[in-house]
């Protein structure tokens, strides 16, 4: 399954990894299946993670390792361990021929729960949906989103599994056979009715902008100065491209924005001179010293249009979850206090509504959703994926863009401190896109939006779909034979 992911990008192994998953958990006992589970689960994540660290990690040595080992086993518990124990009482209850309906629907209900439904906590990466982002299984996504492309997977895994335990009998190749032939039809149905599958020519022309400063560099003096002349001469490049918006990536400026006037001068200007609408990711402090990651949006005037504060923060690096009880760990001191956005911010740029995501917010399928609803036709990505090196953190980042494009039926701009910066369809497919570890200038042309059911459902029915279809099969558990 981890192979499914970036770097690799063996999408076809991701069912065949929940095949083996659920061979394994098949037939187990609670007890063991919950600590398979955890088992198998940790290596999982810990493979998935190990970008999480690569720069962090030496900034609070030697904890460094917490950074992939600790939301790997905490992961590891509510994505796996959890549905491996729920799926093991499952099956001393049910219909033997629906247990593996049930194990598909509580591991994608699983997958939603450590991602979103955890809140803050939640660590929204590992998902075995995005894994098929330019797989045919990518139009459900615009029905069902991340988690129902998973739910699809782990139900041909674990269709398998049930065949393969059974000697591939005709009493479960049967059930297997319907299985597998429902997710074609449904396949084959979203595609006919894709709505993103002709796209009308884009004519709203968006640039994003990767100026490729080194994360251990950005914090000094000379970076600043750095970035500042970099960022400056890239977005002059494009006097001549008659771009509507040019996108900076996150906190590419360190400077609290709003307390330099004559910064913000220099910024309007420069948006002047592009006579475009421009984003630059940079810091806000309001009342009592609180700071913020913020974008601040220019006119082609000049003048200050907006500014967007991040909503989802990163725990345990933008800020600390139960600071007061944790105090006692020696690295937590290092852990930054920024302060939570709560204004979605949908911008008017040039007749087109603009919703600004922060880097993590972009793995929230629910507050993209969110912002749809609220009126965005664009979503602007904004990330300093430079923490992460050339690591298969950028790969897994930008592959999460492409999904959040899918579901949302919305062209996305992003613009990476280091990459992955690019345009992204709403059919899922890049049609500009940079390497990494590179300065340049993306320039290309965006549309409006397709409606998706998706949007109109949003994460949480399809979660509690699948818990519902779990707790109806175990509510109903199999006649058993009584013996006279």
């Amino acid at each position: 399954m981890a192979l499914a992911f970036p770097k690799t990008n063996a999408t076809v192994l991701a069912p065949v990894g929940a095949a083996a998953l659920y061979w394994a958990w098949f037939g187990l006992s609670p007890k063991r299946a919950f600590l398979v589970g955890w088992a198998a689960g940790t290596v999982f994540f810990a493979i998935n993670y190990a970008w999480f660290g690569e720069t962090a990690g030496a900034l609070i040595a030697p904890f460094g390792e917490f950074l992939t080992l600790g939301p790997g086993i905490g992961d590891a518990l509510f994505g796996f361990a959890l549905p491996a124990l729920a799926i093991a009482l499952l099956q001393r209850r049910g219909r033997p021929d629906l247990v593996p309906l049930g194990a598909a629907a509580i591991f994608a209900f699983a997958e939603w729960f450590r991602c979103e439904g955890l809140g803050v906590l939640g660590v929204p990466f590992g998902s075995i949906g995005y894994s098929q982002v330019e797989s045919p299984l990518a139009p459900l996504a615009s029905y069902i989103g991340t988690y129902g492309v998973s739910f699809a997977l782990a139900l041909l895994g674990a269709y398998a599994a049930y065949a393969v335990r059974a000697s591939f009998a005709l009493s479960a190749l049967r059930p297997a056979g319907i299985a597998y032939g429902a997710v074609i039809v449904a396949v084959a149905f979203a595609w006919l009715a894709w709505p993103a599958k002709s796209l009308a020519a884009p004519a709203f022309k968006v640039a994003a902008v990767q100026g490729n400063i080194a994360q251990p560099l950005k914090f000094t003096d000379a970076a600043y100065r750095e970035a500042l002349a970099r960022y400056t001469s890239l977005t002059l490049s494009l006097k001549n491209a008659h771009v509507k918006l040019v996108v900076w990536p996150e906190t590419v400026i360190i400077r609290a924005l709003n307390l330099d006037q004559a910064l913000q001068t220099r910024f309007g200007a420069l948006a002047k001179s592009v006579d475009a609408e421009l984003i630059v990711g940079t810091f806000e402090v309001l009342n009592q010293n609180k700071e913020y990651n913020a974008l601040f949006f220019f006119r082609p005037d000049g003048g200050l249009d907006a500014v967007y504060k991040k909503r989802q923060l990163v725990p345990f690096a933008e800020h600390l979850p139960l600071r007061p009880l944790l105090t006692w760990i020696p690295w937590t001191e290092k852990v930054n206090d920024i302060g939570t956005g709560d204004d979605p911010g949908v911008v008017n740029v040039n007749g087109m509504r603009v919703g600004p995501i922060v880097c993590w917010e972009s793995a929230f399928s629910g507050l993209n959703v969110g912002d749809v609803r609220r009126g965005a036709q664009l979503l602007a990505i904004a990330t300093d994926d430079a923490w992460f090196g050339s690591t298969a953190g950028p790969y897994m980042h930008a592959q999460i863009a492409q999904m959040r494009a899918l579901e949302t039926g919305r062209w996305i701009v992003r613009a990476g401190a280091t990459g992955i910066s690019g345009i992204v369809a709403p059919n899922g497919l890049y049609t500009r896109s940079t390497k990494l570890e590179v300065a340049t200038v993306v320039v290309g042309a965006v549309g409006m939006p397709v409606d998706t059911v998706y949007d109109a459902i949003g994460p949480v029915p399809v979660a509690l779909a699948c818990l519902a279809i779990y707790g109806g099969i175990f509510a109903w558990p199999a006649r058993r034979r009584v013996r006279h």
